[in-house]
């Protein structure tokens, strides 16, 4: 819910992210962590969602439900997929996939684009990509923390990085 006052804050500030496509120079990434995984026994390198992830998901299709998005970018893992798949649907986008080993090739490939995007990332790439996009420091965060999303808006040569919480409580219906 919070991220959701602060989204309609935004862009009632900034009224050229109006519709998607018209925003005068002026856009906004936003990079969240993928949800909640399953814990495996097996330390698959690609664990699914748990029930909690799937719930925050979820959310984040609400929370970005009036957020003009162009693009929804995702690593190739299912956890990173299926966080971002809600958000996808909701805006009738195609998932992009991108290579978390590659930071800076694609943050220079979103700077270039202009759009007004949502990235979803991992504990180790997502803060790291939040920096290269705001000319900003970044570093990783907790294995234990989801509740992150970073807001980068950009305008000309101006960018700025801003960091959320996202207050969701797992079992609460979005």
């Amino acid at each position: 819910m919070k991220w959701l006052l602060l989204a309609c804050w935004f862009f009632c500030t900034h009224p050229g992210l109006v519709q998607a496509g018209d925003h005068g120079g002026l856009f906004t990434i936003y990079l969240v962590r993928h949800a909640e995984k399953v814990s495996v026994a097996d330390h698959s390198s690609d664990p699914a969602l748990s029930i909690c992830g799937q719930q925050r998901a979820e959310s984040l299709a609400v929370t970005f439900g009036d957020v003009p998005l162009e693009s929804v970018y995702s690593t190739p893992y299912l956890r990173t997929r299926d966080t971002a798949l809600p958000v996808a649907r909701a805006h009738h986008l195609e998932i992009e996939s991108y290579d978390p080993g590659e930071l800076q090739v694609f943050s220079d490939m979103l700077l270039k684009k202009k759009q007004n995007a949502l990235v979803i990332g991992h504990s180790n790439t997502t803060s790291i990509l939040a920096g290269l996009l705001s000319g900003e420091a970044g570093e990783a965060f907790a294995e234990e923390e989801y509740d992150r999303l970073y807001l980068v808006t950009i305008s000309g040569e101006q960018r700025q990085a801003v960091l959320l919480r996202q207050a969701f409580v797992c079992g609460s219906v979005p």
